[in-house]
């Protein structure tokens, strides 16, 4: 059995088969945010299942594929669909993407999705950039025995999101005209939607919205040091007292009405070719 260290090791190698760069930035497209493809320079695409390891997606909309090129002049590793933990794979299978974008140079993830509201001040199609997060999906991508080759045992999660990064995006937003706010996203497994005393629960805890990823990721990408900004596009509202029944048509449509909007924030925070 090849240990973790091992299979990214082969992972990269196998991508380096198609594109033999260093990237300085990885990217995670969540559910109807793919567009975001569009504005790179192409120089591979990889279908996971011919990268040795990776998990299959099986996602709505989520193509399953690694686009490699150059976005603002920079390297950049895009996954082009993320894996859930409702597909039926672990958190370190989910991870896995994370860990080899570190080791094919990246020091700063980028990660989207699409989410329900649960800040009633929120709108359907506005962003939220993630300020901090809430584990409750029930399990952990660190537990197990620690390779101290990949990070810490006990890695610090006092600023997960770059405060700076955050600002940065913030101030995009205000030169664009585009209704941006901050907040707390809550992580659960899923598949099914919450029912309206899980969503009272989620409000009371701290959770501005809610979705089924990115916070494994992001811990993951905290273990081995990488700079992390996290977008949310609210795709549905999760208001209890005025709930209706969710259509996944819906959803994928108002993400991407808003893509636009994530596309310009993303390019805002890259940093350029110029930038070290």
């Amino acid at each position: 059995m090849l240990d973790l260290y091992d299979k990214i090791q082969d992972c990269v190698q196998s991508i380096k088969n198609h594109w033999d760069r260093q990237a300085r930035a990885g990217i995670i497209l969540g559910t109807g945010l793919g567009c975001l493809v569009e504005k790179i320079e192409v120089q591979a695409t990889i279908e996971y299942g011919d990268i040795p390891h990776f998990p299959k997606s099986t996602a709505i909309s989520h193509k399953g594929r690694l686009i490699c090129g150059e976005l603002r002049g920079i390297p950049v590793i895009a996954m082009e669909g993320r894996l859930h933990m409702y597909e039926g794979y672990s958190l370190k299978e989910i991870t896995l993407p994370v860990r080899v974008m570190k080791a094919m140079g990246a020091d700063l993830l980028v990660v989207s999705n699409a989410c329900g509201g649960l800040n009633p001040y929120f709108a359907l199609g506005d962003i939220m950039l993630i300020e901090d997060q809430i584990n409750l999906m029930g399990d952990n991508p660190l537990i197990g025995i620690n390779d101290d080759r990949l990070g810490p045992r006990f890695p610090d999660m006092c600023e997960p999101y770059s405060h700076e990064l955050i600002e940065k995006a913030l101030g995009v937003a205000r030169e664009k005209d585009i209704v941006a706010h901050k907040g707390v996203f809550v992580a659960v497994s899923g598949p099914n939607l919450e029912t309206r005393a899980e969503y009272r629960f989620l409000r009371t805890i701290g959770a501005d919205v809610v979705g089924m990823s990115t916070v494994p990721e992001v811990i993951v990408a905290a273990h081995c040091g990488m700079q992390v900004v996290g977008f949310s596009i609210i795709t549905d509202m999760c208001l209890p007292d005025a709930l209706h029944p969710v259509n996944i048509d819906e959803i994928i449509q108002t993400a991407n009405e808003a893509e636009p909007k994530l596309t310009e924030l993303v390019l805002g925070v890259l940093p350029d070719e110029n930038e070290r």
